[in-house]
């Protein structure tokens, strides 16, 4: 792994690394301590609750959302020289996420549907009248689920935590103008999907 960025491969950064032995905090100096805990206080919101809407529960998100900055803890004075820090643990979170599903029983993994009208808001801004259908919770959340990974953080993000583009695209590590872009294909994708499905 090259420590002067995040690997990247068709767009994937790469995750930390186990090889090496991290340095203790006690040993960073002020300016990287003072960093990390400013990143930590910044992000563990939005991330604690994206990764409730994905687990379901606060303590497998808390679970999840610990695991992911003890990991950047450990890789925090190489991630300071990175090019896209924000990606690189956006990545990371996605992987400790991941980690959770797969401890969970299957019948929890969907969270409760508490957060729908918030989710349907982004369906109003891609055809506002066609989609009063929506009450049906199971239908949209299967749509969303089919969204490409991407498309479907940006609608997670965007309506279900009511971040700004340019909020979203803080938190994913990217340019907003690719949050804009990836929200109107979402759009363009849930419509196609709900079409099919109200039709079936």
């Amino acid at each position: 792994m090259n420590d002067g960025g995040p690997e990247e491969s068709g767009g994937a950064v790469g995750l930390p690394s186990r090889k090496r032995r991290p340095t203790p905090m006690s040993q960073w100096d002020p300016s990287a301590r003072l960093s990390y805990w400013a990143f930590h206080t910044n992000r563990r919101p939005a991330y604690m609750r994206f990764a409730y809407l994905q687990l379901g529960s606060d303590a497998a998100a808390e679970d999840a959302v610990d695991a992911t900055f003890d990991s950047i803890m450990n890789e925090w004075l190489r991630m300071l020289h990175m090019d896209r820090l924000d990606a690189y643990a956006w990545t990371v979170l996605k992987q400790r996420i991941v980690d959770g599903q797969r401890r969970q029983d299957p019948r929890r993994r969907r969270p409760e549907p508490m957060d729908t009208t918030a989710f349907e808001a982004a369906l109003k801004e891609a055809h506002a009248d066609r989609y009063e259908v929506l009450a049906d919770t199971i239908r949209f959340y299967s749509a969303v689920s089919r969204l490409a990974e991407r498309q479907r953080d940006t609608v997670i993000l965007r309506y279900g935590l009511q971040c700004t583009p340019g909020e979203a695209a803080s938190v994913m590590g990217v340019d907003e103008a690719t949050v804009r872009s990836q929200l109107g294909q979402a759009h363009r994708r849930l419509a196609r999907l709900l079409d099919a499905s109200a039709g079936s």
